[in-house]
């Protein structure tokens, strides 16, 4: 029997309204299962007529931008759920009602020190949009410039923070429950999760977001960063210049207005790819919200609030996915699927089951939205679960791929992922690439060259301690043991040397 769930006078409140709602959408037996008083045991059915995924769906809306958050992210687990859940968590959205701006005023001046009537020549009390986390609201800069100026939410963060604490102590109890759900890290969920949350609600990082993103992208004229106004910009309110496109849903509005579905496919297509496989930094969420569509087939990012970021060891490991995929090499991607999914206790034979069905169904072309769902099906057939900063990745790609269809039916990244990898290759030429390798190799070799006066005292002493009675000829030995250290002390020289030539 489990306890009930112990939570501090701050969070009672809170954990009530959550039994209230879980109540009202039929969802009370769930949490009774885990020991939570106060929800009312229900028949879901009787209490309300929609099916348990929607009825979830409904009540995270209701509950909040926390729980929408996790529903986004649980609709990239479709390892763990079935295709009515995904299809029914995908359709959460983090729209809200708008604030009328007097109650957020006090919110921009104590940001900025100043009347927003003083920092801006013209401001719109109106909002542009509004969402559970922020209000966007048009402005004007002293110097003419059009400006967008995001606006937390009162109230938001101590919300926030108690359903973190909240599902943190829920999460431990469902792992302690059940040995199925322990297979899928709920308390891993909900930390990265709570990391997400944080970073966004600080609108600062998202502001460094943007400016990463935007140094990624400085040689290429077709995707395009707002600029930062870092003046203005605190972690309760961030302005960022307006961009002015249309959103890539409809082809025939794009060619209506003078743009080219086909073309601007392929800049996303590279886009999202140089984001994973070059740049090892990607948007989140890039669904036709968060992309504009520019005069000459150009694409801008916006809403940069959540970013993902891939090693360079995920970054190889999925050259070697999409390689396997297209040449068909199934041993190849078995060893891939083994690397993600040997963590969770998996085989190495259910990797290769799943990578014979998946290239039987999908080899030969990166059809990119059916190869996923197909591979996530395979995944939870087989009882394979995915590391979670992989799931991320795998939710950019299909949003984007969502995108892409869209606009181009049938979109085939076969080339964009060859351009890419070629792209990573030649990245690898440059110096910089290599530099952090080389730097901290070269502290590693820096050590040694300082240890090896002490070493060769050592070494003197052990041969000088040595009993006099004829023993193998120990001259080659140490004389190898000198180049050695000889060897070591010259390469980390240059190592260093080459280092500060690069820096």
């Amino acid at each position: 029997m489990i306890s009930t769930l112990a939570v501090a006078a701050r969070d009672r409140d809170r954990l009530q309204e959550l039994s209230g709602v879980a109540s009202r959408f039929g969802l009370g037996v769930l949490l009774n299962k885990f020991g939570i008083e106060g929800a009312r045991g229900d028949d879901g059915a009787a209490v309300h007529p929609a099916s348990p995924p929607r009825r979830v769906r409904l009540a995270l809306e209701e509950l909040g931008p926390t729980f929408v958050k996790l529903g986004q992210i649980l609709a990239t687990r479709s390892d763990m759920l079935g295709p009515e859940w995904i299809a029914e968590l995908e359709q959460l959205h983090s729209q809200a009602p708008t604030v009328p701006f007097v109650e957020l005023r006090s919110i921009v001046e104590d940001a900025l020190g100043m009347a927003p009537e003083e920092a801006f020549e013209t401001f719109d009390e109106q909002p542009l949009a509004a969402a559970s986390m922020a209000q966007v609201h048009r402005a004007t800069l002293k110097d003419g410039t059009a400006v967008v100026v995001k606006i937390q939410r009162p109230g938001i963060r101590p919300r926030m923070e108690a359903d973190l604490r909240l599902m943190t102590q829920l999460a431990e109890l469902i792992e302690q429950a059940s040995t199925a759900a322990r297979q899928f890290q709920p308390a891993a969920l909900v930390r990265q999760l709570a990391a997400a949350l944080l970073e966004e609600l600080d609108f600062t990082s998202e502001a460094r977001n943007a400016e990463l993103l935007k140094a990624d992208f400085a040689r290429n004229e077709q995707v395009v960063l707002p600029a930062i106004h870092w003046q203005f910009t605190t972690p309760t309110v961030l302005v960022m210049d307006f961009i002015a496109g249309m959103p890539p849903r409809d082809a025939v509005a794009l060619r209506a207005a003078g743009l080219d579905p086909e073309t601007i496919a392929a800049v996303g297509a590279d886009m999202v790819l140089d984001m994973i496989l070059v740049n090892g930094r990607f948007h989140g969420d890039p669904h036709p919200g968060n992309l504009l569509c520019l005069p000459g087939n150009r694409l801008a990012l916006i809403d940069l609030g959540m970013i993902g970021h891939v090693s360079r060891r995920r970054r190889e490991e999925f050259i070697a996915f999409g390689q396997a995929m297209t040449t068909g090499d199934a041993a190849l991607l078995t060893d891939v699927l083994y690397s993600w999914t040997s963590e969770g206790g998996a085989s190495r034979e259910a990797a290769r089951r799943a990578s014979d069905r998946l290239i039987a169904s999908h080899g030969g072309k990166l059809i990119i939205g059916p190869l996923i769902r197909s591979f996530m099906t395979l995944m939870r057939d087989e009882g394979l679960t995915m590391p979670l900063d992989l799931m991320l990745m795998f939710k950019a790609l299909l949003t984007m791929d969502g995108v892409l269809s869209t606009i181009q039916p049938d979109f085939d990244l076969t080339s964009a992922m060859q351009g890419a990898v070629a792209r990573t290759s030649r990245r690898k030429l440059d110096p910089g690439y290599w530099l952090p390798l080389g730097a901290a190799l070269s502290m590693e070799l820096s050590r040694l060259g300082e240890d090896a006066p002490r070493l060769v005292r050592s070494l003197v002493r052990r041969l000088e301690a040595e009993p006099a009675a004829p023993a193998p000829d120990n001259t080659n030995a140490i004389r190898r043991s000198g180049n050695i250290i000889a060897a070591a002390i010259l390469v980390g020289s240059l190592i260093i040397a080459v280092a500060i030539k690069l820096n």
